[in-house]
């Protein structure tokens, strides 16, 4: 029975990072629905090569910042024979699931800097980025190091800083770490006209960027559910507090976006994003509350982003993952507890010092790693290059290839 009971977590938490894995589908066609049509092919080739390198960063360096287990050890030992690894590979399919949720920092990032940014240094920025800032800080939140939780949140603060799927540890994370890769980079050519008014460039796709949105939705069920790690932990207050926080979001930015296509999409994932972190603590009524504010917030701040503080986020990464995580982290802090319906077991202070410290680290490494690649190897593509578009220069390939051909 024993072994029975392990061969089921082992199969829950792979169902789990398969179906984070697919959400990386959801980031690449969100983008590529988002950019123009002559960096579609870029987006997805960030996207599917930002993972490999993830996954090498994170097996060989992160997860061992993270948790302190390498895998240089014997298959036998990895597979279970191991003190530092479950039997039947549980915690193989834990590393899979973890790695994951670690590559969609730069899958994040990704949609922020679009359309002008070199690749080979994105490609460094990842490894770095996965190897060593993510599992720093995800190591503090998820696996206790430095005795930062027991010691200042709980002793100081009262509770743990409590963020179970991590708007903190990994949306706002990956949207901070954006914001500064966004400011360093700079504005795409033609986006302002000289009196500084914004130029709207429309995205290439409605329907690509919906399947994206849809390809993340169903993902994130994985995402939040099965973060639980067993069956025994699993609950269908995670599931439903999930699906209320998204179907606030798509209403809150339905009604503030004024019917457009792409604040729907988006809102969704704010909602989701929102959710993450109390969404094993919270009221199904608070998640849909807490939703709706993430899906207005990313309306609101994605308006004044390009038109009034001329941030040049392309798909609003820093405002639906780095604003509406740090609202999340802060909001498990108020839904969480019991006189709103919550399970307890936080406090408000801690949440909100918490997600405010993951916030201002994001924001500096991607200071560091960003800063130092732009005075090293350059981050952005020089302005012919843009103007040819990313596919071109980088891939030297179009996303239609066969139209491409003159006279034939």
């Amino acid at each position: 029975m024993e072994a029975v009971a392990t061969g089921t977590d082992v199969f829950f938490v792979l169902v789990g990072a398969i179906l984070v894995f697919a959400m990386h589908a959801g980031f690449a066609f969100l983008e590529v629905g988002t950019v123009r049509h002559k960096n579609q092919v870029n987006a997805l080739v960030k996207i599917m090569v930002d993972f490999a390198i993830s996954t090498t960063a994170y097996f060989f360096i992160g997860y061992t910042v993270a948790y302190g287990t390498t895998f240089f050890a014997n298959a036998a030992i990895l597979g279970g024979g191991g003190e530092a690894f479950e039997p039947q590979g549980l915690t193989l399919v834990k590393f899979f699931f973890l790695t994951t949720f670690a590559a969609a920092i730069p899958a994040i990032i990704s949609g922020g800097i679009a359309e002008r940014a070199k690749f080979w240094p994105q490609c460094a920025a990842t490894a770095a980025i996965v190897g060593l800032f993510y599992p720093f800080f995800e190591g503090i939140v998820w696996n206790g190091n430095f005795g930062l939780q027991d010691n200042f949140f709980e002793g100081v603060l009262g509770a743990k800083f409590h963020d179970f799927a991590g708007s903190i540890v990994v949306h706002a994370v990956g949207g901070w770490i954006a914001f500064s890769a966004v400011r360093l980079l700079g504005i795409r050519i033609g986006r302002y006209k000289a009196d500084g008014t914004a130029i709207g460039i429309p995205p290439s796709s409605i329907p690509w960027l919906a399947l994206g949105s849809w390809l993340l939705c169903i993902g994130w069920f994985g995402f939040n559910v099965m973060t639980a790690a067993s069956v025994k932990d699993v609950s269908g207050l995670i599931a439903l507090n999930s699906l209320m926080a998204m179907v606030g979001g798509i209403l809150a930015a339905l009604i503030v976006g004024d019917n457009d296509p792409g604040f729907i999409h988006n809102g969704a994932l704010a909602g989701l994003v929102a959710v993450c972190a109390g969404s094993d603590i919270m009221h199904p009524v608070g998640s849909f509350i807490v939703g709706g504010v993430a899906g207005a917030l990313f309306v609101v701040v994605f308006g004044l982003c390009h038109n009034k503080w001329k941030i040049d986020d392309v798909l609003g990464v820093w405002p639906l993952h780095g604003l509406c995580g740090l609202w999340g982290g802060v909001a498990a802090g108020i839904f969480g507890l019991e006189a709103f319906g919550g399970l307890g077991g936080v406090t408000f202070l801690s949440q909100l010092v918490g997600s405010l410290l993951g916030c201002a680290y994001a924001a500096v490494a991607g200071l560091i790693v960003y800063g130092l690649l732009k005075n090293t190897m350059g981050i952005r593509l020089t302005e012919d290059e843009e103007r040819m578009g990313a596919d071109l220069a980088i891939h030297k390939i179009g996303a239609n290839p066969e139209s491409d051909i003159v006279g034939r």
